[in-house]
């Protein structure tokens, strides 16, 4: 079936972004634990390792986010939820992602892709660590919410088909 072509393509784009940010949960670890033995053994905390921390810890958290949504991993209240028929589950989902998910994602891409620009537009640098690196780190927002825009309309085609035909697609 195309459809399911489609929505599989849809889901790859999701996997492999959340596949490859996935990774900089490694050079974080490293710089916390690096930072936490300068400060603590060493006695000569960095000044920048805050700020890059935040900006790894930020980066990966975001990029990862449609790749949470693909494996349903974002917290969801199921209490009642899980009592309904498939068919009413489809159009609660339904509801919730016209209401909720897609006004709230295009809002933040919209606003994130000025709030690069000027990033860019600027050359934006860090406070403390003077990286340059900051357009590129805000960068990340449209991203992920383009990211997440694109599993979201995946997620929202299957649960209209499952409002409709009262099973998964």
């Amino acid at each position: 079936m195309k459809l399911k072509s489609i929505l599989h393509g849809m889901d790859r784009v999701s996997e492999w972004s959340g596949k490859i940010f996935i990774w900089l949960i490694i050079p974080l670890t490293v710089i916390v634990v690096l930072e936490v033995i300068s400060r603590r053994i060493l006695n000569a905390p960095h000044v920048w390792s805050t700020e890059v921390i935040s900006y790894l810890y930020g980066t990966h958290f975001m990029l990862v986010a449609a790749y949470a949504l693909l494996y349903k991993s974002h917290v969801n209240i199921d209490l009642l939820f899980q009592q309904f028929t498939p068919r009413w589950q489809g159009i609660a989902e339904t509801f919730n992602y016209v209401v909720f998910f897609f006004p709230f994602c295009f809002i933040i891409f919209q606003q994130g892709c000025i709030y690069a620009a000027d990033s860019w537009q600027m050359h934006e640098t860090s406070q403390t660590a003077a990286l340059t690196i900051v357009p590129l780190i805000k960068t990340t927002i449209p991203l992920t919410f383009l990211l997440l825009l694109i599993q979201g309309i995946a997620n929202f085609i299957r649960s209209i088909y499952l409002a409709v035909k009262g099973q998964e697609l």
